[in-house]
């Protein structure tokens, strides 16, 4: 009878705990991500700096940092499933849509992934995801900017990064900036000196979008259009796409391309010496390790539009910190990929501290509930909260852009300086583009 009595109690003790740890926790030791990048072919310069982004990432968050001022970095796993570590599982869709789809369906149903991350392309984005709402398996992107990709009312997607439509118009308030007098160290520019512009922009979800946005807000701010054309990606030559830009006469020239053609092509304008007062280009292979490294001094007046650049370290302590991290893992600064990279994931330690759970429907309801302020983030922006209404589901709608300049260093290198926003400066622009 006491041995009963016991049991009972022994019973009732193992109930009580039961309701004590939240849903979900008690069998999960690991949470499996899903992490789908390019990390071969003509983008996986930019996929080895998103895989080694979301790993330093995973890293801080499954192992106890507290010098690092921020949450993730403090817990050692997600506390509110007891501890439980991130496990990613990457894979490589070489910029094909439809293996990315593919890998999405192999990570649901083989490796029972809790969520997905990725993918970089918007074209792989827009096919994964639509696999991910199909299962309804949550999927957090960071780095892909097709505006579309949060027009759909998707209820499983949640994109952390700016779209190209917010990173567009930073250009035009640039050239606006550069007629009004406020860029650094620029006198005021007659607008009749920038008012010719030509861009060139691969043919993908993501360049076909940003070909368009060019075009509405050239006509919004009253610049005019001279050339806009769509080429091949991953092009083996582009002498006949510069003749025809050439041919624009344009002030301004506009890019949206990935690593290798964004090489191609800039080799092509020296080798023809299109001179235009302005090359920008739409972030992507403007901005990763390789463009640098392949073309040299080659680059210095280019400008890019970006999310992170080195010299945001000097503004934020935090982001300095992890910059260090990151460069002792690869040698290289953090930049725009690999920054988005770390970002998306903190964002899903994020939304599964606050679900304490891996049910779909609980990380679901954190998503839409979630908010990371700025002082966590490495990256410049107010913080992390999506909409939940309007056109633009699943949008983060605190994030910001920036746009940086290749400049010669006092050491002797080439690196990115800011020159937009004006507040935030730091180094004079230099214009017109320099002969080559």
């Amino acid at each position: 009878m006491k041995s009963m009595k016991v049991f009972l109690v022994f019973l009732g003790i193992v109930a009580i705990l039961g309701l004590m740890i939240p849903s979900g926790a008690m069998a999960v030791k690991e949470i499996k991500i899903g992490v789908i990048y390019p990390l071969t072919g003509g983008a996986a310069a930019a996929g080895r700096e998103l895989r080694a982004g979301a790993e330093l990432a995973a890293k801080i968050a499954n192992n106890a940092m507290p010098e690092l001022p921020m949450t993730m970095a403090r817990n050692a796993g997600i506390q509110s499933l007891g501890g439980a570590k991130i496990k990613l599982i990457f894979k490589d869709h070489q910029g094909n849509p439809t293996l990315g789809a593919d890998l999405a369906k192999k990570l649901i149903l083989d490796d029972k992934v809790d969520g997905i991350l990725g993918c970089y392309y918007s074209s792989v984005t827009k096919t994964v995801s639509a696999v991910c709402e199909q299962y309804g398996v949550p999927m957090i992107n960071g780095s892909s900017t097709s505006p579309a990709l949060t027009t759909r009312g998707f209820k499983w997607f949640w994109r952390t990064t700016p779209h190209d439509k917010w990173f567009t118009k930073d250009l035009f308030e640039l050239l606006k900036g550069l007629t009004e007098g406020k860029v650094r160290g620029v006198p005021a520019i007659p607008k009749k000196d920038l008012m010719n512009i030509a861009s060139a922009c691969e043919k993908t979800e993501w360049g076909s979008h940003v070909s368009g946005l060019i075009k509405d807000f050239a006509k919004e701010y009253g610049f005019r259009m001279r050339k806009s054309l769509l080429y091949a990606a991953k092009s083996a030559d582009l002498s006949s796409e510069v003749r025809s830009l050439k041919a624009a006469r344009p002030d301004v020239m506009l890019f949206a391309s990935y690593t290798s053609d964004a090489i191609l092509m800039v080799k092509t304008l020296k080798a023809q010496k299109a001179q235009p007062k302005i090359i920008w280009g739409q972030d992507a292979g403007f901005e990763k390790p390789e463009f640098r490294n392949t073309l040299g001094e080659g680059i210095v007046g280019i400008l890019t539009r970006t999310v992170f650049l080195p010299k945001v370290v000097e503004i934020k302590k935090l982001a300095g910190q992890v910059n260090a991290l990151y460069k002792a893992k690869t040698g290289n600064d953090l930049g725009g990929a690999s920054a988005r990279a770390f970002t998306g994931l903190q964002t899903w330690v994020h939304v599964l501290e606050k679900a304490g759970s891996t049910k779909p429907a609980d990380i679901q309801r954190a998503a839409n509930a979630i908010y990371i302020p700025g002082k966590e983030l490495v990256v410049p922006w107010a913080g992390i909260k999506f909409s939940n209404t309007g056109d633009e589901l699943g949008q983060n709608v605190l994030g910001s852009g920036l746009i940086g300049q290749y400049q010669k260093q006092k050491d002797g290198t080439v690196g990115l300086e800011i020159v937009y926003p004006f507040d935030v400066s730091s180094a004079d622009m230099i214009y017109p583009f320099p002969k080559w």
